[in-house]
């Protein structure tokens, strides 16, 4: 298929689809809009599909679960709802205008009578301080102008609702608001279970919601009706609190502010609300001895309460916002040095992905707090919720490297202490450290997802790129044994695998994996490059040997008999598939494959790419977002690496999905398979640290390539409800125009499509 008639395509499906909402989206009206991201239970998003206003529905945990966020503003008397769905009678809904987005904030912009009001929605990233980042808390922040010259009396009003706390609206919370600086309203279930999770939502710990306590500002806890009814009928609330606790359900409590803002004409400063999850102890990880430990999220080493925290919090706005500006203007210079297309899937990333990590310290014995021992978990969001699933780390890696490589040390450090404990009885790596998150209790009985030569190649692979990108040799001194160890696997099972299950364990065990014999060899080279770094001459020398020789060995048993591909496995010569783990060789700089393995791969792809991509392999049509960007990294000709980065932007901005960027979907029809919210989408920035140089491309839908950003010197600088259900989200209004846009969509779907499978 001509490059040509794909990004034809690509554009003409573009046009489309942003024909179809009636506001400005920049850069793209992505599947669904991130509005607190910042953990994996404070991770609450906007569905978008063709399109959905701010106050077109309610936003929602990344499962789809309603969590209740509601926003009103009243304009000379009249009341305008610009977040939610809260539906309560005597109100109008603000006319979007637009929607922009970037790293760390979404900004939309509504108008609402003789006013326009501005709702930005910042998830700090400030991955170099590791007490911020640890902050599970996101801001709001809400200007309002006057549109019209005119002068106008404006009050604003915002509440969150109990279903902050859990995914059973029948379980009974409890609440209380405190007074001071800071107005803060808590909420928590009244039966708490530690380290459990419903639904993906843990069963302890707080929800709060805060603002600035000033002249004009007003809270009130209650009823949904009661407490937004009294905004709506006064522009005031009444400072009470309801202290009948109930189920989430019943009668739906709801935790209000108000601002009154006088006389408006002139742009004000910003209203500010701020959201959070918390919870203390954070992660229970298993420790030697069998023995389990409690582990604390990092911020408590500077603040001794939550209070403290969210104090400090609100008053470093004006600071978050700044970092986050420059982080995103980072951002997007170097990701726009390979294409604009990459720079809008790169930044629709990075919140997503740092969600779902958290940083965690521990005590020592006086009760004190030991920021020596710093350890990050993550939790395999979306799939079976397990806890540092080193396949998992391993495809989000770029992320670490690109905005601080020591994140990526601190996911590594618990996966290594556990198995240097010697309770894990395998001789190869762990595939995680617990099934359920956040318990880190290991599997001493040996019996985790069993992927032997994936694992290990994983961690030598990572291991050794940490170290290259930082200096710091503390990893590969302190755990050369398990390393080495790793390495003896390797050599023996990589070569020809076992049948065995990759990364992609939804496509099912397969013996003689082309592709996981490419991890194993370059692990096996990793492991030379370690020794060689630490003075192990004889290792190293004998460990290059072997990778080397299995290289060549390689290439006769995976490539085709036509001499145009690799196979998906050795014997099955009309088979193929994604050579994404060829990515580690780039990475490393290893050197194991000659060019001419990557030349050859590179013509292949644009032979068998649908329109959303080149599926996985030939068992399937279906693909993943965070491969075809490794593949891209991996391109010989710009040409390649354009069809590969258009194609995941061209299903990103298609309309075709609602949950935060599903990484797994279909190449022909771009459907969205299970995944959603995942942290493999860190995977995206694998252009930003891999070592090479681009080319200029000459015909690419996106903006020119350059050559692209390398290691961590190129990354970006950071500093120290549902209630009343009566409202439920309305489709948008569709006028000629865009039936029309949406019939040219479905044209280009169901016609164009066919016609590119059939070419």
């Amino acid at each position: 298929m001509s490059l040509l008639v794909v990004v034809a395509i690509f554009s003409l499906l573009h046009v489309a689809v942003n024909a179809a909402v009636n506001w400005t989206a920049m850069p793209f009206n992505p599947p669904s809009v991130p509005l607190a991201v910042r953990s994996p239970y404070l991770n609450t998003w906007l569905a978008q599909g063709t399109g959905a206003q701010l106050n077109d529905g309610w936003p929602t945990f990344w499962t789809g679960a309603i969590v209740g966020w509601a926003g009103y503003v009243k304009v000379d008397g009249t009341t305008y709802t610009f977040l939610g769905v809260p539906g309560n009678s005597g109100t109008q809904k603000a006319v979007q205008k637009n929607l922009t987005w970037t790293s760390t904030e979404s900004t939309f912009l509504m108008t609402a009578g003789g006013i326009d009001l501005t709702a930005n929605f910042l998830s700090p990233v400030n991955p170099t301080h590791l007490v911020n980042q640890s902050l599970p808390f996101s801001y709001l922040a809400v200007s309002v102008a006057s549109n019209d010259g005119n002068s106008h009396s404006v009050q604003v009003y915002s509440d969150i609702s109990a279903e902050w706390i859990t995914s059973n609206d029948s379980l009974v919370a409890n609440w209380n608001t405190t007074t001071g600086d800071v107005l803060i309203h808590e909420v928590q279930l009244a039966n708490e279970s530690v380290f459990a999770e419903l639904s993906d939502r843990a069963q302890y710990g707080s929800a709060y919601y805060s603002t600035l306590n000033a002249n004009g500002v007003t809270y009130q806890t209650g009823e949904d009706t009661t407490v937004r009814g009294q905004f709506i009928a006064n522009g005031t609330l009444l400072n009470t609190q309801d202290t009948e606790f109930r189920a989430v359900s019943d009668r739906w409590p709801v935790f209000g502010f108000a601002h009154d803002l006088g006389t408006v004409k002139d742009a004000t400063g910003p209203i500010l609300f701020s959201v959070g999850h918390v919870r203390d102890p954070a992660v229970e990880y298993i420790v030697a001895g069998n023995a389990l430990q409690n582990r604390s999220l990092y911020f408590w080493s500077q603040y001794p309460t939550v209070d403290a925290a969210i104090t400090d919090f609100m008053a470093d706005y004006d600071n978050a916002l700044s970092v986050a500006k420059a982080f995103d203007s980072q951002v997007q210079s170097d990701a726009s040095k390979v294409s604009s297309s990459y720079a809008d899937i790169v930044a629709l990333s990075i919140r997503q992905a740092l969600a779902t990590v958290e940083l965690t310290i521990s005590k020592d014995g006086d009760g004190s707090w030991n920021t020596s021992d710093v350890m990050m978990f993550l939790k395999e969001i979306s799939s079976d919720g397990d806890v540092n699933t080193v396949d998992v780390i391993s495809p989000a890696w770029p992320l670490f490297l690109y905005t601080n490589p020591a994140l990526g040390k601190y996911l590594l450090l618990p996966l290594f202490e556990y198995q240097a404990s010697g309770q894990y009885p395998n001789q190869w790596s762990v595939h995680d450290l617990g099934a359920h998150y956040p318990q880190a209790t290991g599997h001493n009985d040996g019996k985790d997802e069993a992927m032997p030569v994936e694992e290990c190649g994983n961690m030598l692979i990572m291991t050794l790129s940490y170290t290259q990108a930082t200096g710091d040799q503390s990893l590969i001194k302190t755990y050369y044994n398990l390393l080495d160890q790793w390495t003896q696997f390797l050599i023996a099972d990589s070569l020809i695998p076992a049948d065995q299950l990759s990364t992609d364990n939804f496509a099912g065990s397969l013996a003689n994996q082309t592709n996981l014999a490419v991890k194993g060899i370059i692990g096996i080279k990793a492991m030379s490059s370690i020794a060689n770094m630490t003075g192990d001459a004889s290792r190293a020398s004998n460990y290059s040997s072997i990778a080397s020789s299995y290289a060549q060995q390689f290439l006769q048993l995976a490539t085709s008999s036509s001499g145009h591909h690799l196979t998906l496995a050795y014997g099955n010569d009309s088979s193929w598939g994604l050579a994404y783990n060829l990515y580690a060789d780039k990475l490393l700089n290893t050197q194991v494959f000659s060019e001419s393995l990557y030349q050859m791969q590179d013509s292949w792809y644009s032979n068998v790419a649908n329109t959303y991509g080149v599926p996985l392999d030939t068992r399937h049509t279906y693909t993943e977002s965070n491969w075809e960007i490794w593949t891209a990294a991996t391109a010989t000709t710009s040409h390649t690496r354009a069809l590969l980065i258009d194609a995941v932007h061209a299903y990103a901005s298609s309309g075709l999905s609602s949950v935060p960027f599903g990484d797994w979907y279909d190449t022909v029809s771009g459907k969205t398979q299970a995944f959603q919210a995942r942290p493999e989408v860190g995977g995206h920035l694998a252009l930003l640290v891999v070592n090479a140089s681009v080319s200029a491309s000459a015909s690419s839908s996106s903006s020119s390539v350059a050559s692209q950003a390398t290691g961590a010197s190129g990354s970006p600088a950071a500093s120290s409800t549902g209630a009343s259900r009566s409202g439920s989200a309305r489709a948008l209004s569709w006028d000629g125009r865009l039936v029309l846009a949406h019939a040219v969509l479905l044209m280009l779907v169901t016609v164009g499509l066919g016609w590119v499978i059939a070419v």
